[in-house]
Parts: structure tokens; sequence; C-alpha cells
């Protein structure tokens, strides 16, 4: 692990669950330290779209090695966590995938959970948040709420993968989206190669 300053990683529960894992393996195996809060709803969407059911399970499916040395875990509930003071400094946060409820409270400051409340907490400290909504079609209140956020300073990053990588799996979809979180938080990523033009 490294030196630096934990990541904080929320999960809620919109449709990802993929994409969150996919972070979570790639930021252990990078050496980050990872902040982690799973909302009730982000628990129940790994289980629905990965069958992980518990924090046990999403442990064996991140790696037990790079989870038990690089990834502490928080309630959702307690609001008195370290991630939800200023204090506690931090290398800035990501919400993956990032429900529109909680893209709503973000957006107006309404601190109902230690998701929310680590959100505000980024927003007010200028450290970098990314949100990662995946949700279509959006509502005029759905793009009024992330024009809010990104005026405020978040990084509003919706996962759509693209194809000038010719995927051919669903897995390489996820890396595609998963590598922009990665250029986005400064975590040297090799899953996909940046774009050199064509030729």
């Amino acid at each position: 692990m490294t030196d630096a300053p934990p990541i904080v990683v929320g999960i809620t529960g919109a449709s990802g669950a993929p994409y969150a894992v996919k972070l979570l393996q790639q930021l252990t195996a990078a050496h980050r330290s990872v902040s982690l809060i799973v909302s009730k709803y982000g628990m129940r969407l790994l289980d629905a779209e990965m069958g992980i059911s518990s924090m046990d399970a999403l442990r064996d499916a991140v790696g037990k090695s790079g989870w038990d040395s690089c990834v502490q875990s928080y309630s959702n509930d307690d609001r008195g966590a370290p991630p939800a003071s200023g204090s506690a400094l931090t290398a800035g946060m990501i919400v993956c995938p990032c429900s529109m409820g909680t893209l709503s409270a973000i957006s107006v400051g309404s601190s109902r959970s230690l998701i929310e409340r680590a959100a505000d907490v980024t927003l007010k400290e200028k450290r970098k948040l990314i949100l990662v909504p995946r949700e279509t079609p959006l509502s005029a209140i759905h793009l009024a709420n992330m024009l809010r956020l990104t005026r405020a300073g978040a990084v509003v990053m919706p996962a759509s993968p693209g194809f000038y990588h010719r995927p051919e799996t669903i897995s390489d979809l996820v890396d595609f989206v998963v590598a922009r979180m990665l250029d986005h938080l400064q975590v040297e990523q090799t899953l996909i190669k940046p774009w050199q033009g064509e030729n």
C-alpha cells in the first residue's frame, strides 16, 4: 500500500456492479488505500448483478490479499466515520455506480448517509469527486442535478463505454469505463491504451 491518502469509494444501488468490483480490483492491484462504503441498495445490487451477497463475498471477488492490505470498510449509517470529516485527508472520492437518488442528495447537500456526507465533504474541501451514474434516458431533473454538481466541482462520468477499441466481451466494455475512472483518479492503469489517433 502506498503512503497516499485513501480514495473513498461509494457503491450505491444504480445498475453497474461489475464496474464497482473491477474498480476495487484495480485500486488494490495498484496498492492504493481505499475507504469503502456500500449502501444497503448497493449490496442488493451486487447480489442481483454478480451474486455477491455480503462484504465477505465482495472481499473474495476483489481478492483477499489486496483487500486486507488496502481496503477499510465503513457502514453507510456511520456518519461519524473518518470520511465524514474534512480533517481526514483523502485523495478524493468516487461513487460507482451512483444512483440518481444519491446524485440528487449530493447536489443539494442533503447528507442523509455516510456516502452523501463524504461526497459533501469532498466538494467542500475542493477534492476530486467523481460520480458514475448509469441511467437512461435522463430527465430534466437529472440533468439539472448533474449541471449543479459539475458547477460545484464534481466530475460526472456516466458509464458510457466507447467502441473504438473494438470490444469483444462484456469485460472489455467494463474495462473501458473503469480505465476512464482510474485516469481521473490519477491511478496508473493498463486496461485501455490511450487513443493515439487513426492510422
